[in-house]
């Protein structure tokens, strides 16, 4: 018995001065840069929340209290062929098209716009809770920024809202998450005050790819200018995207590389 105490201990002694197996490090996030492909001019006065591309038409939301807008522009030469003032003094946020209507969000005024696409008419002001940041839609759900780490979920008929997923990077929360762009089932966020666009997975809120778009627009452009806010897919564009800031005298079409 006592040999045998003896020899399980010698066993365990080894056991743990053995080689254990390590857990494989996680996959680096990419950083991602703009390659520009051209330029087009964008009205300096815009101050833009929201930014789309469907149908051949670029949608932009604008903001700011008594100037926001819903605006129909030309894809190929940025130029305003309608737009649509928000009533009284709504500070207008993000935008996305579905179907025959385009939602847009508000910041802190506690609704939603639905628009007739057509007609460019106000149908009707939907209550929500929290604020309104960015909207995109993935072809089932609408998906909303608010300004936090979170990403909120809602259903594209009424609004409500269905659930929500919390934003990480390495772990840790990204928040401000402002304009959004949903393409091939990932949500693509540009962060509120810096120079970076995300690619989030919506299904556990991961980023998986970072674009560092500093010095995307020159210091002499950028003086008069405020941060960089707008990204839309271009159908068709293999990968190509418009992407834009508020006050920005020029859209960029752009390819992702890393």
């Amino acid at each position: 018995m006592l040999r045998a105490l003896i020899a399980a201990a010698l066993l365990a002694v080894a056991g743990c001065g053995a080689t254990q197996p390590t857990a494989p490090a996680p996959a680096r996030v990419p950083t991602l840069h703009p390659e520009v492909l051209a330029e087009l001019p964008h009205d300096p006065s815009a101050f833009t929340q929201g930014f789309e591309i469907d149908g051949g038409i670029l949608y932009e939301g604008t903001g700011l209290e008594g100037r926001s807008q819903l605006r129909e522009l030309d894809p190929e030469t940025g130029a305003v062929a309608r737009s649509v003032a928000l009533p009284g003094a709504l500070f207008g946020e993000g935008i996305t098209v579905v179907g025959d209507r385009i939602w847009q969000l508000t910041w802190r005024d506690g609704v939603v716009l639905e628009w007739d696409r057509a007609s460019l008419t106000l149908r009707r002001e939907v209550p929500i809770e929290g604020e309104g940041w960015g909207l995109c839609t993935d072809g089932a759900r609408l998906v909303r920024s608010d300004g936090t780490d979170r990403l909120r979920f809602h259903d594209p008929g009424s609004f409500a809202e269905l659930g929500s997923v919390a934003v990480t990077l390495d772990g840790a929360p990204v928040d401000r998450l402002n304009e959004l762009e949903c393409v091939d089932g990932q949500v693509w966020a540009n962060v509120w005050q810096t120079d970076r666009i995300v690619r989030i997975d919506p299904a556990t809120g991961q980023v998986t790819a970072v674009v560092d778009a500093a010095g995307l627009l020159d210091p002499a452009r950028r003086a008069a200018a405020d941060v960089l806010n707008g990204i839309a897919a271009v159908p068709g564009g293999d990968g190509e995207f418009l992407v834009t800031g508020k006050l920005w005298p020029v859209t960029f079409r752009v390819r992702f590389d890393g």
